[in-house]
């Protein structure tokens, strides 16, 4: 499971947007979590913390790995 701080988010269409940008990257099995509130995204499987940070950005938003 990779825990990712995501920005720029405001409203549900952003979460769906960031949601669908997640869910088609390599490596990622299972549900893709994301919380407006908390600002977070849950990423399960084993795809690459660097290609899961692109694939937010590359959808306008920031994210950056928790610890």
């Amino acid at each position: 499971m990779t825990t990712l701080k995501i920005t720029g988010m405001s409203c549900k269409n952003c979460v769906a947007h960031v949601h669908k940008a997640l869910s088609g990257v390599a490596g990622v099995s299972g549900t893709v979590e994301v919380s407006l509130e908390r600002g977070q995204a849950l990423v399960p499987g084993s795809a690459d913390p660097k290609a899961l940070i692109a694939a937010v950005e590359e959808a306008g938003y920031d994210a950056v790995l928790e610890p």
